[in-house]
């Protein structure tokens, strides 16, 4: 059990209190939420039901309250707003939707070209409407969906000064500032969105900031509550997406997989949710399984990071030539990215780092640390010096990575076995030993490739030796 403590200090975010987070358990009675079951939420209710609405309309109410639309809604909300504009140019609102719709799409698909016709929308939308908070939202949006954090932060900050009554404003500069590795900033857009609004969408941004300062628990309550009250299965899946990556993160393989396989079927285009069953599936032994689930995966949202994953798994089953085909993939589609303005410097890095030129990925992640300084780039930078040979500057960086006071509150298996081979490499066994058993206590199955790595030096590091541990009887020595 975490510990209870509301007050963390200035400038942390707060714990919800205890009696909070008991309502928050009841509200899902049945549902275990420290082991993350969501599977036993109520789908449907009895009765009469109103008409559901037309799927554009859907998706404009998703799409206007920042909540995940399904695909073929979308597609139509985007159809009926490109009519619109065409014979109505001067409509700035019509613009703004047609824009967050085209960033939803681009990101939902992973397909990069919509996000330049996303920024045609948005600016024609704030040329004819100079303050227009809604285009803002969006530009700041699709600078979230580019990893352009600062940009976001200031189309946040437009927004919010044009129009900052709306809880809608403040998702997007909590996420901007999480990016930047500003937790202090992001929990006080955090307060000031919970304290003008409520409800699902409310509760799922909140769980997105509790993770990041290693909550767990109180992430997957918000989760779970989400997930109770999303009002279609396009939104419920997305929730459960996140509960089945936070179910992961934990080492919850079976939990983890109900998540992801509940959210593929309430909708089939929840591809995140599709490639966490092939990650689940490794983790587990189930590697056809695995590998027909990634494959399903890229095929409908062709991520980078998916094509990384997938040619991990290929390495970890002897399949060389399947791996280097997974990474010409990765490298064809972090091109298409970055010619979309996506900034794929992490992933790049990340991956040159362990397959390609490491120098060249302590390279680009330098340069995304001085304007990006997050956890992620600081976990990734570090590897990458690492690999690269500089080993105590490549500690500093291991240690952000996972020093809560240092921002590293996520309690991450990939991080801390990072910190445990720089560790050793420094002949430091100690603390090696101790890390590296912590991502194996943390997420047994968190990678293929890495978990016999972290084996290995365990093995070779042993057991501490008698010779080691002080002797407390000792006399202590004269100067």
């Amino acid at each position: 059990m975490e510990n209870d403590a509301v007050d963390n200090g200035p400038g942390t975010p707060q714990r919800r209190p205890r009696i909070t987070r008991r309502v928050l358990l009841a509200s899902v009675a049945g549902c275990a939420v420290l082991g993350g079951v969501l599977t036993l939420l109520p789908w449907g209710t009895g009765g009469t039901r109103a008409p559901e609405p037309a799927p554009g309309a859907q998706a404009l109410t998703a799409v206007t309250t920042g909540v995940t639309a399904a695909l073929p809604d979308l597609a139509v909300l985007i159809d009926e707003r490109e009519k619109r504009v065409r014979t109505h140019p001067r409509d700035a609102g019509s613009w703004a939707v047609l824009g967050a719709a085209y960033v939803q799409q681009g990101w939902r698909t992973a397909e990069p070209s919509y996000y330049p016709k996303a920024e045609d929308a948005l600016r024609t939308s704030l040329k004819v409407r100079e303050r227009n908070a809604a285009a803002l939202d969006g530009m700041a949006a699709l600078a979230n969906a580019r990893r352009d954090f600062r940009a976001a932060r200031t189309w946040s900050e437009a927004s919010i000064k044009t129009d900052g009554k709306r809880w809608t404003a403040y998702p997007q500069l909590i996420d901007a500032h999480s990016g930047l590795g500003d937790y202090k900033a992001a929990k006080r857009a955090l307060d000031r969105m919970l304290k003008l609004g409520s409800g699902p969408a409310v509760l799922a941004r909140s769980a997105g900031l509790y993770r990041d300062r290693g909550w767990r628990e109180d992430a997957a309550a918000a989760l779970s509550d989400a997930a109770a009250g999303a009002g279609t299965p396009a939104e419920r899946a997305a929730y459960l997406e996140g509960g089945g990556q936070l179910a992961w993160e934990r080492g919850d393989l079976d939990v983890a997989l109900r998540h992801f396989q509940e959210a593929v079927r309430l909708d089939p285009d929840q591809r995140a949710a599709l490639a966490g069953q092939g990650r689940t599936l490794a983790a587990l032994g189930r590697t056809t399984e695995a590998l027909n689930a990634y494959r399903a995966a890229f095929a409908k949202r062709p991520d980078p990071e998916y094509a990384l994953e997938l040619g991990e798994l290929y390495e970890s089953l002897g399949l060389g030539q399947a791996a280097r085909v997974q990474y010409d993939l990765l490298r064809e589609r972090a091109a298409r990215g970055a010619a979309g303005g996506v900034d794929e410097e992490l992933v790049l890095g990340r991956f040159e780092a362990d397959h390609g030129d490491a120098d060249s990925a302590v390279r680009r992640l330098r340069a995304e640390w001085r304007l990006q300084p997050g956890i992620a780039v600081a976990d990734a930078l570090g590897w990458a010096l690492h690999r690269a040979g500089e080993d105590k500057e490549a500690l500093k960086f291991a240690r952000i990575a996972t020093d809560r006071q240092k921002g590293g509150a996520v309690r991450s298996a990939l991080y801390v076995y990072h910190l445990g081979m720089i560790e050793r490499e420094l002949k430091m066994p100690g603390a090696a030993r101790r890390h590296l058993r912590e991502a194996l206590r943390i997420n047994p199955g968190f990678s293929p490739t890495r978990v016999p790595l972290a084996e290995e030096a365990l093995a070779e590091l042993g057991e501490p030796s008698v010779e080691d541990v002080p002797d407390m009887d000792a006399e202590p020595r004269r100067k």
